[in-house]
């Protein structure tokens, strides 16, 4: 245990030892020792004894004060420090502290360890045009980037610690003067209010800070892409960057914005419009398409093309099932199959998939189990479901179809229209940041709809959502 009459006291001491194995090392100089004190397994022993230790052993026998000794040391430093819990928290997260025999105060210095990996590109949101770079884990890899290909001065970070014991630094980034205000001190006031522990992901953080989290839909898209966060910082939206995840949230979004691909704003105006259709469609096929069809040929025949009913009756000769129970097993086979091929290697899991999905939808028509049709119908809605660019929001759909087959099988097309409605309702209710999440048809902006896709990037959320009510029709 070091001498009583140090700046550290034997309590302290103690407590350090209790958080796990402590080095220290001693430097004889003129007025006494210096300490140096580091958790071994967290700190860069290079930077030590490059930053620290060789400085200080050339300038020991000088009779200089330690205040004056620290400014030689080229490292991020703060200092005086006196209170236990600073020195104890900057400890465990790797800096040294280095204080003097019958000196009153000590210094702390970040020599932390950096493991870490470089960027990559990017596995969730892959795409062939555009820069193909992701972020990392690092929190200050991912600053150091934003920094790089956005090296503008009105880019702003606000710092903030989230969880009492595990102490995750999350970072608020907007542009000033582009960002409302009102939007930047909303999600302020909803980052400081955090303080659950184990949060190690923005999916989870999101949870915290939508404005309704027990809704289905998420209010913010996440998004790992350095390009498309610097394209939403420079049009005035928020971005939520978190210690330890690769993602970063982006807000406000509306429910549209779920549906932009990054790669749209590489494209020409008319082919990213056509994506864009061509996502809103898979929607509707992927909600509704089974629902559809468990509807027709539970209460509604009528509808059925005349030259289709025989094929459909040949198809469903054998099914001794109802069509509600026959679509629910399917949906059931394709949501543990897309399951099982995600929790699999990456190649074992593809293989899986496509091997199982015709190996058991064979087997399930020549079982009677099922019809040729319904496979196709149930594989197409499967497949526009995966359409959409957002993973969270392509998982709400897939799980929207089940309520809503539900209430087909039991009263057919009026079911389906409850269903409709309801969602609608839900839809209209909800917020991002106190925007309206179904801008900008609600409320309605006919205008903000004919604008290019280069128009809406160059005007700021602000312009957006603040438009005068003469502009809206």
């Amino acid at each position: 245990m070091p001498d009583q009459h140090n700046s550290i006291s034997s309590s302290l001491y103690s407590a350090l030892e209790r958080h796990g194995q402590i080095k220290t090392i001693s430097l004889p100089r003129m007025q006494g020792e210096l300490v140096l004190i580091y958790f071994e397994e967290l700190t860069d022993l290079k930077l030590i004894r490059r930053h620290i230790t060789e400085p200080l052993q050339e300038l020991l026998q000088s009779d200089l004060p330690l205040e004056a000794l620290i400014h030689h040391i080229p490292l991020e430093q703060q200092g005086p420090v006196k209170q236990r819990s600073a020195i104890i928290e900057h400890l465990i997260a790797g800096w040294t502290y280095v204080y003097g025999i019958h000196e009153p105060d000590g210094y702390l210095f970040n020599t932390r360890k950096s493991i870490q990996r470089s960027p990559s590109k990017p596995e969730v949101e892959s795409q062939i045009m555009g820069p193909q770079i992701a972020f990392t884990e690092s929190l200050e890899t991912n600053r150091a980037l934003l920094r790089q290909y956005l090296p503008d001065p009105n880019l702003r970070f606000e710092t903030f610690r989230i969880g009492e014991h595990t102490r995750t630094e999350v970072q608020l980034l907007y542009m000033e003067g582009k960002a409302r205000e009102a939007d930047v001190k909303l999600l302020k006031e909803r980052l400081s209010k955090v303080n659950e522990d184990g949060i190690t992901d923005t999916s989870m953080l999101l949870q915290s800070i939508d404005d309704d989290p027990r809704s289905l839909f998420p209010q913010m898209v996440p998004s790992e892409r350095l390009d498309r966060v610097i394209l939403n910082l420079t049009g005035g939206k928020l971005v939520v960057m978190m210690d330890g995840t690769p993602s970063a949230l982006i807000s406000p979004s509306p429910f549209f914005d779920f549906f932009k691909s990054a790669e749209d704003d590489y494209l020409r105006r008319n082919m990213a419009m056509f994506l864009r259709l061509l996502r809103t469609l898979a929607i509707f096929i992927s909600v509704f398409f089974t629902p559809m069809y468990v509807a027709a040929l539970t209460y509604h025949y009528q509808l059925i093309p005349s030259n289709m009913l025989v094929p459909l009756a040949q198809s469903r000769s054998k099914v001794p099932f109802p069509p509600l129970m026959e679509a629910l097993l399917l949906e059931f086979i394709i949501e543990l199959l897309r399951e099982a091929g995600a929790r699999l290697p990456t190649k074992v899991g593809q293989t899986m998939g496509i091997v199982g999905g015709i190996v058991i939808g064979q087997a399930a028509v020549q079982a009677g189990f099922t019809s040729n049709i319904l496979i196709i119908i149930v594989a197409l809605a499967a497949l526009s479901s995966f359409i959409t660019p957002v993973y969270l929001m392509g998982a709400a759909i897939r799980i929207l179809r089940f309520p809503m087959l539900l209430l087909a099988g039991w009263l057919g097309a009026v079911g389906i229209m409850i269903g409709v409605s309801f969602l609608i309702l839900h839809l209209l209710r909800l917020s991002t940041i106190g925007h309206s999440y179904m801008y900008p048809l609600y409320p309605m902006n006919l205008g903000m709809m004919k604008k290019s896709k280069r128009a809406w990037q160059k005007r700021t959320t602000q312009d957006i959502f603040e438009e005068p009510a003469g502009d809206r029709t």
